[in-house]
């Protein structure tokens, strides 16, 4: 499936859609932390992200992460793709380790997919 990205809170119908249609558990997410849109779907990080700049988003801003629909809140996201290696804007790693920006992120995931009391029992 294609990413879209996603500006407002989508249902929880919605979500367990793109997420079978996809991985099944887990769906690629990539969060513009500036402007606090996402995108869901697609195969690659890489994906999301091209949508996103195509959108108006500086690649500075926009952060790949793997979503867990399924998991306890806590462990929901995982934190590491190949679109967060950003050499030129000081981060040379897949994972974010940054607590404030690991905050943000699950922040916007929370407002857009699924906050963090709320399950995927669809």
């Amino acid at each position: 499936m294609e990413p879209k990205i996603v500006r407002k809170k989508i249902t929880k119908k919605e979500l367990a859609k793109i997420v079978k249609e996809n991985f099944g558990d887990m769906v690629k997410v990539d969060v513009d932390v500036k402007r606090e849109i996402a995108t869901i779907g697609g195969e690659w990080h890489s994906e999301g992200d091209e949508l996103l700049v195509r959108d108006g988003s500086s690649r500075e801003y926009v952060w790949g992460v793997n979503f867990y629909p399924y998991f306890v809140a806590e462990k929901r996201i995982e934190y590491v793709s190949l679109i967060n290696i950003k050499p030129s804007f000081g981060h040379k790693k897949m994972e974010i380790a940054d607590p404030k920006l690991r905050k943000k992120i699950q922040s916007i995931v929370a407002a857009l997919l699924l906050h963090n009391d709320e399950t995927l029992d669809v």
